[in-house]
C-alpha cells in the first residue's frame, strides 16, 4: 500500500526514466518506466513529468524523492557538482543537492569525476556501486555496461579510478545511421548465442587495429556471401564489445570482474567474458540502482 511508502527512488538517465516507490525496508510498492530520459524530454519540465508519474502511482504529495543520473547534469534538472575521486561511496549521499522550489523534498545525487590519468565522469553508475556495496565490500574491478560502459577500480569501498567506453552509443550510431543500417536488424534477441558474435569478439580483441576494416567487411559479407541480418547484427555487437574489452585489458588482468548488468547487456558481456576466459560475478544492474538509491534516501531522509 502507498500509505507504507518511504521514498521514491528515481534513476533518470539520458534515454530512460525509472521510478520505484519503496517502503521503509526498501521493498517495491510500485514502479514506472519510460523513455523520457534527458534526450527525449524536449520541454525540459522535469518536475511536471515526475509529479505526473508519481500521481499515477498513487504516491503522496509529500513523499520524498531521491534521484540519480543525468537529471543532475549540466543539461539536466539541476546541476549537482561531481565528487572528485578517489572518493568513498559513503560520501555520495552527503553530497546530494536539494532541489529548490518543489512541493515535496527532492534530492539529486552527485556523479563522480576523475582528472588523471584521463579526464572522465560518471552519473548514475556511482549509485549502482553504492547499491553493490550493500551486498559486500568490493575490492577489485567492476564493469557496468551501457551506452557509456564504465570500468571501475575499487578498494575497501573507495573508487580509485575508472574508464569510460562509448560502446553502446557507437553500436547504436553504426546500426542506425551508418552504411551498415542496410545490413543489420533492430532485433537484439539471442545475439550472444550466435557464432558471429563470439568470432567477432575474439578476432577484434586480438587485433583491435582492424576495427574499421572489420566493420566494412560486414557490408561486404552481406553483398557477396549472403551474411544474414541477424548474424550481421551479432557481428557488429561482437566487434564493438570486443574492442571495448581490448581497451579494458588492464582491468581484465586484475582478477574476478564484478559485472553489474541486466537483460541483453548481461547476456552479451557475460558471453564475451566467457569467450576470453575472464572470471566474473554478475549482479543485476536495476537492483543495484534500487539498493543504492534506497541507501541514499535512508541517509538523507532518515528512517522514520
Amino acid at each position: 500500500m502507498m500509505s507504507d511508502a518511504f521514498c521514491a527512488a528515481v534513476d533518470w538517465g539520458s534515454t530512460n526514466l525509472r521510478i520505484r516507490v519503496l517502503d521503509l525496508h526498501g521493498h517495491l510498492l510500485g514502479k514506472f518506466e519510460s523513455d523520457e530520459g534527458l534526450i527525449q524530454l524536449t520541454d525540459r519540465n522535469f518536475e511536471r513529468t515526475l509529479e505526473r508519474h508519481l500521481e499515477d502511482l498513487g504516491a503522496g504529495k509529500s513523499l520524498p524523492v531521491v534521484i540519480c543520473g543525468m537529471a543532475g547534469s549540466r543539461q539536466g534538472w539541476r546541476e549537482v557538482p561531481y565528487l572528485e575521486i578517489p572518493a568513498g561511496l559513503a560520501d555520495i549521499p552527503g553530497a546530494a543537492l536539494r532541489v529548490d522550489g518543489t512541493a515535496r523534498p527532492i534530492h539529486i545525487l552527485p556523479g563522480l569525476s576523475q582528472r588523471r590519468p584521463s579526464a572522465d565522469v560518471m552519473r548514475g553508475e556511482e549509485t549502482q556501486l553504492l547499491g553493490l556495496s550493500e551486498e559486500r565490500e568490493i575490492d577489485g574491478v567492476v564493469c557496468i555496461p551501457g551506452t557509456h560502459s564504465k570500468w571501475v577500480r575499487m578498494q575497501s569501498g573507495r573508487i580509485e579510478s575508472f574508464s569510460t567506453f562509448m560502446t553502446g552509443e557507437v553500436f547504436s550510431l553504426l546500426r542506425k545511421h551508418s552504411l551498415l543500417r542496410f545490413s543489420v536488424t533492430d532485433n537484439d534477441t539471442q545475439l550472444f548465442s550466435r557464432a558471429a558474435f563470439s568470432t567477432a569478439v575474439t578476432d577484434i580483441f586480438e587485433t583491435p587495429a582492424k576495427f574499421g576494416e572489420a566493420l566494412f567487411a560486414i557490408r561486404g559479407e552481406g553483398l557477396l556471401n549472403d551474411l544474414q541480418p541477424e548474424d550481421a547484427t551479432a557481428r557488429l555487437s561482437g566487434l564493438c564489445i570486443g574492442l571495448e574489452l581490448a581497451g579494458a585489458r588492464p582491468f581484465l588482468q586484475s582478477g574476478t570482474v564484478e559485472l553489474v548488468a541486466s537483460g541483453v547487456h548481461a547476456e552479451l558481456y557475460g558471453q564475451a567474458l566467457k569467450i576470453l576466459n575472464v572470471s566474473f560475478r554478475i549482479s543485476d544492474a536495476f537492483e543495484a540502482s534500487r539498493r543504492g538509491l534506497f541507501r541514499a534516501a535512508r541517509e538523507i531522509y532518515g528512517t522514520a
